[in-house]
């Protein structure tokens, strides 16, 4: 029994790219892929360090700066009292 699936552009894409890709069959990286990602390796590497580095860096100074508060200046209201209750 031939499968009603067989010529739809999914199936056809599997079985026959007329487009050159960097992925195989299987959907990983081709060696031209590795090689045309390889220059940025480094230095992607190097960007996402330093940003983490920032963040964490303003996330530190963060806790930091509000740990140290001790909220005197900041008046809590007493416990509301119960209403009397008349009969």
């Amino acid at each position: 029994m031939v499968s009603p699936f067989r010529n739809t552009p999914a199936a056809m894409s599997r079985t026959h790219n007329p487009h050159s890709t960097y992925y195989d069959g299987r959907l990983r990286q081709g060696p031209a892929l590795i090689r045309a990602r390889r220059p940025y390796l480094f230095k992607n590497a190097f960007t996402g360090l330093g940003l983490l580095a920032v963040v964490g860096g303003i996330y530190y100074y963060t806790l930091r700066a509000v740990g140290q508060d001790d909220f005197e200046d900041v008046k809590v209201p007493d416990i509301p009292r119960k209403a009397a209750d008349t009969k």
